[in-house]
């Protein structure tokens, strides 16, 4: 299993393969996945015996690059130390915490945790891997958005790291990504271009260039065309998912929600997850090929199910307001569709 990119716990069982949004908060509840900032200061969802390892390689450097606004806001290793021992006994025993309940804490002890000083210190916390996020924190009448923060120690299991966990980094990201280049890999694992070099001699034969500058997992498969799918905001990092530079990421660094034929993005939509409404709105136009509105509104529906743990859409019984359909996915339009650039890549918009 390799780390997903998931800036939102709901889009994890898209990435995932699992039938029903009920069936990732298990597998979170059970301890079976957890989401941890593992990659260039960014969470991500993986096992949580690869959690150890993976940190081996990227936390000295993600905690590097945090130094600067640590320092401008008093972050300093004094109130990191105060802040682990003020977290470390609440959470033992299998206790559990929210980001309101985390930020109590450190207050408690003395420690400003006002403004983003509560959520740097959360994942100045997971980098020293005294915490991970871990089970979702139950919301009525919609998907969470939030999970837990837990004891590392309790929520994830010694495992004997890779020979080479360089390469392994590297091999796993080509089999969700591949065929990719060490650009577009070092980018994505937060890692300077030597360390990236190093990743690719260390792979050896598991991994073999394709064309010019781009490689794949030796004994992989390219994804394969199919049906229309819908793929859940950050889900770009999902097998057969490719995330295009015109699609995101947003202002806050969050990709926007992609529909996929063939493993190629080709148009991106809406929704929004108050309670008992779903807004699902396709936006952008697709690339170089013309979808049907049957298959699109087939995988907004399939998406929509997913979040219904299973159950067909129905329509909502609450009424969204003006312009905001409810769980109902027939009512969309798709956009005229896009030239693409020189890349191959669509062009911005007019």
């Amino acid at each position: 299993m390799r780390a997903i990119l998931l800036q939102t716990a709901r889009g994890a069982g898209r990435s995932t393969g699992s039938p029903a949004l009920a069936d990732v908060d298990a597998a979170f509840e059970r301890g079976e996945r957890i989401r941890s900032w593992t990659q260039r200061g960014t969470v991500h969802i993986l096992d949580p015996r690869d959690l150890g390892w993976m940190l081996g390689i990227t936390a000295g450097r993600q905690l590097r690059q945090a130094a600067g606004v640590h320092r401008r806001l008093g972050i300093d290793d004094d109130v990191l130390a105060r802040a682990e021992s003020a977290v470390r006994p609440v959470l033992r025993g299998d206790n559990r915490l929210t980001r309101r309940e985390l930020g109590t804490v450190l207050t408690d002890a003395g420690i400003d945790a006002s403004g983003m000083r509560a959520n740097l210190i959360l994942v100045a916390l997971c980098l020293r891997r005294l915490v991970v996020l871990g089970p979702v924190v139950p919301r009525e009448g919609a998907p969470s958005r939030e999970q837990y923060v837990v004891a590392a120690d309790e929520w994830v299991e010694d495992a004997t790291a890779p020979a080479d966990p360089l390469a392994e980094i590297l091999v796993r990201y080509l089999r969700g990504h591949g065929p990719a280049g060490l650009a577009d890999f070092r980018w994505r694992a937060g890692l300077p271009l030597g360390l990236a070099r190093s990743a690719l001699e260390g792979a050896g034969t598991r991994v073999t260039e394709v064309e010019g500058g781009l490689f794949a997992e030796a004994a992989g498969t390219s994804a394969t065309a199919g049906d229309t799918g819908a793929a859940a905001p950050e889900d770009a990092a999902a097998p057969g998912v490719v995330a295009l530079p015109a699609f995101g990421p947003g202002p806050n660094g969050a990709v926007a929600p992609v529909l996929v034929t063939g493993g190629r993005v080709v148009g991106t939509w809406k929704h929004a997850l108050a309670v008992d409404r779903h807004h699902l709105a396709p936006v952008v136009g697709t690339v170089e090929v013309q979808l049907d509105e049957a298959s699109v509104a087939a995988a907004l529906a399939r998406y929509v199910e997913f979040l219904a743990g299973g159950r067909p859409p129905q329509a909502s019984a609450r009424s969204p307001g003006p312009g905001r359909p409810g769980l109902s996915c027939a009512q969309f339009s798709l956009p005229a569709r896009r030239q693409a650039g020189r890349d191959g890549h669509p062009t911005g918009p007019d």
